[in-house]
C-alpha cells in the first residue's frame, strides 16, 4: 500500500509537468515562469526548494544522534532565506535576469561571467545530485530496486516534468510538494512519533542535557553551518531564480520571509523526529537511515506511504530546482557566451504577451542585457535540450560518486568562498570593480582548495581562511583598478530604480 501512494504520487508530478507544458510559452516562462509569481505559489516554491533531502533525511539523522542542536542546518538554511528576502530579494526582482552571473556582469561590466558561471553549474550539478542519491535510497526501500533503477526511474521523472514546461512544471509541481510536505511532516509523522516516543515531556527528561541544548553539537559547527548554507542561500542560483519568479518585489521580500519561517519550524521538526526515533528505533549505525526506520517503526502503510511522499517531494523539488539552475547557467553564461561573437548579439526582453524585443549592441552595450542568445532557434526547445543534457549528467554523477557529501561540501565552499563577497559587494559596495570581483573569487576559491587538499575537505579553516582571502582580493583587486565604467553604473540604478 506504501508502494502505491508513491506511485500515485508520481503520477501526480508528471501530470503536473504536462500541465506546465502549456503555460511555458517562452523563454521568460521556462526559465522564470513569466516572473508573474504571486505569494501562495511563491512561498511554496521557495520553501520547496530549499527543503530537500539534507534538510529531511540529514535533518533527522542529525536530530537522531546530536539532539535539538540537530536543528541548526536546516536552521540555517531558514536564517539564509529571510536575510535574503529581507534585505536583498526585492532588490534583484527588479533587474530582470536570469543568472546571477547575468548580475555580475551588469553590475561590473564584462569579464567574470565564465568564471561565476562554472562555479555556479558545478553547485547547481552537486546539489541536483545529492538529492537524486537521496530519493533514489527511498526507491531502494519502497521497491527493492538496485542503485542504478532507483536512479534512473526517480531521476527520469524529474528530468521529465522539469523538462515539459521548465520552471512552470517546477513551480506547479513544487506547490504540491509543499502540500505534501507540510501534512506528512508537521501533521502525521511528528505528532506520531512524539506520541510513540511518550510525549515531549517524557522525550525530554529521558535524554541528557547536552542533547536537550539547542547548542548541543557546539559553536564551532553552528558558526560552520551558517558560514556554508546561510551564506550559500544568498547568492545560490537556485535561490534567485525563485527570486525572478516574483511577480513584484513585495511578493519577493514577504513570500520569502514566510519561506525562511517555514523553514525555521521544519528544522525543529525534523529534529525532535530524530530525537524520539533515537527512542523507538535505536542502535542505527548509519544516520541517514533513520527516517525510513523510523517510518516503518511507527506507521501504518498508508500513513508510511505518504510520509515517504512527503520526503521525495522534498527531494525532487531541490533536484528539479537545481537542475533547472545548472541547466540555465550553463546555456545562458558558459556555453552561448563562448559561441556567439559580441558584434551579433542581439539583447532580449519579453513583453508582457510574450514577444521577444532585440536591440542591436555590442561592447560595453551588450554587458548590459539581460542576456546572450543566439539570433535563430527556438529558444524554449534549447533550454529544453540543455536541462535534458546537465539531467543526464546529474544522473551518471548519482551512479558513480563514491561520496557526494564530500562533493557537496566542496561545491558550498567554493560556492561561498568564491562568490559571496563580490555579489554582496555588488549589491552594497559602489567602489566595487571587475578587477576585484576576479581577484575575490580566485583568491577565494584556490583559498579554499589548498585548504581542504591540505587540511581535510571537512575543515571549517577552509570556509573561514577562504572568505577572508576573498575579501583582502575583492578590496585591494577593487581599491586599486579604476572605478567601473559609469556607463555601466548609469545602468545598473536604472535598473533598481524602476
Amino acid at each position: 500500500m506504501d508502494s502505491l501512494v508513491v506511485i500515485v504520487y508520481l503520477a501526480a508530478m508528471v501530470g503536473f509537468g504536462i500541465w506546465g507544458r502549456f503555460k511555458a510559452k517562452n523563454q521568460d516562462d521556462f526559465l522564470v515562469a513569466g516572473r508573474r509569481l504571486g505569494p501562495l505559489l511563491y512561498t511554496g516554491t521557495m520553501s520547496a526548494v530549499v527543503l530537500g533531502g539534507a534538510s529531511t533525511i540529514g535533518g533527522v539523522g542529525l536530530g537522531y544522534t546530536s539532539g535539538l542542536s540537530g536543528m541548526w542546518l536546516v536552521f540555517s538554511i531558514g536564517l539564509g532565506i529571510i536575510i535574503l528576502s529581507l534585505l536583498f530579494a526585492p532588490r534583484i526582482q527588479k533587474l530582470e535576469i536570469y543568472t546571477v552571473s547575468q548580475m555580475l556582469e551588469l553590475r561590473y561590466g564584462h569579464g567574470s561571467r565564465l568564471v561565476s558561471g562554472t562555479i555556479m553549474t558545478a553547485y547547481g550539478l552537486m546539489i541536483s545530485t545529492t538529492s537524486t542519491v537521496a530519493y533514489a535510497t527511498v526507491f531502494h526501500a519502497l521497491f527493492d530496486l538496485n542503485k542504478t533503477w532507483s536512479v534512473l526511474i526517480g531521476g527520469g521523472v524529474v528530468i521529465l516534468y522539469s523538462m515539459l514546461g521548465g520552471m512552470w512544471s517546477i513551480t506547479l509541481t513544487d506547490f504540491v510538494q509543499f502540500f505534501i510536505q507540510t501534512i506528512g511532516i508537521f501533521l502525521i509523522m511528528l505528532p506520531i512519533v512524539l506520541s510513540q516516543a511518550g510525549g515531549v515531556s517524557e522525550l525530554f527528561s529521558s535524554i541528557t542535557p547536552e542533547q536537550a541544548s539547542v547548542t548541543g553539537i557546539g559553536w564551532q559547527a553552528i558558526l560552520g553551518y551558517i558560514l556554508i548554507y546561510t551564506l550559500g542561500l544568498l547568492i545560490g542560483q537556485d535561490i534567485w531564480q525563485r527570486v525572478f519568479t516574483a511577480r513584484s518585489p513585495a511578493v519577493a521580500r514577504w513570500g520569502g520571509f514566510t519561506a525562511g519561517v517555514y523553514c525555521l519550524f521544519y528544522a525543529i521538526a525534523g529534529a525532535l523526529v530524530g530525537m524520539a526515533a533515537a527512542k523507538i528505533v535505536p542502535g542505527i549505525a548509519v544516520a541517514d537511515d533513520v527516517f525510513v526506520a523510523v517510518v516503518d517503526a511507527s506507521m501504518t502503510p498508508v500513513l508510511a506511504g505518504f510520509v515517504l511522499a512527503a520526503a521525495l517531494a522534498a527531494m525532487m523539488s531541490t533536484a528539479s530546482g537545481s537542475l533547472m539552475a545548472a541547466s540555465t547557467v550553463c546555456r545562458q553564461d558558459i556555453v552561448e557566451p563562448l559561441l556567439v561573437k559580441r558584434e551579433v548579439v542581439t539583447p532580449v526582453a519579453s513583453t508582457d504577451d510574450g514577444e521577444e524585443l532585440r536591440v542591436e549592441g555590442s561592447g560595453a552595450k551588450a554587458a548590459l542585457t539581460q542576456s546572450l542568445v543566439r539570433e535563430t532557434g527556438d529558444e524554449v526547445r534549447d533550454s529544453r535540450i540543455y536541462l535534458i543534457g546537465l539531467g543526464i549528467v546529474t544522473l551518471v554523477l548519482a551512479l558513480i560518486m563514491p561520496s557526494v557529501v564530500e562533493a557537496l561540501t566542496v561545491a558550498y565552499n567554493l560556492l561561498v568562498a568564491g562568490l559571496f563577497i563580490p555579489i554582496l559587494g555588488g549589491l552594497v559596495f559602489r567602489r566595487g570593480t571587475i578587477v576585484g570581483v576576479m581577484a575575490g573569487m580566485i583568491m577565494g576559491s584556490v583559498t579554499t582548495i589548498i585548504v581542504m587538499i591540505v587540511k581535510d575537505i571537512y575543515a571549517y579553516e577552509a570556509i573561514y581562511l577562504g572568505l577572508i582571502a576573498s575579501l583582502i582580493g575583492y578590496l585591494v583587486g577593487s581599491l586599486a583598478s579604476k572605478p567601473t565604467d559609469a556607463e555601466v553604473m548609469a545602468s545598473w540604478k536604472e535598473r533598481l530604480n524602476r
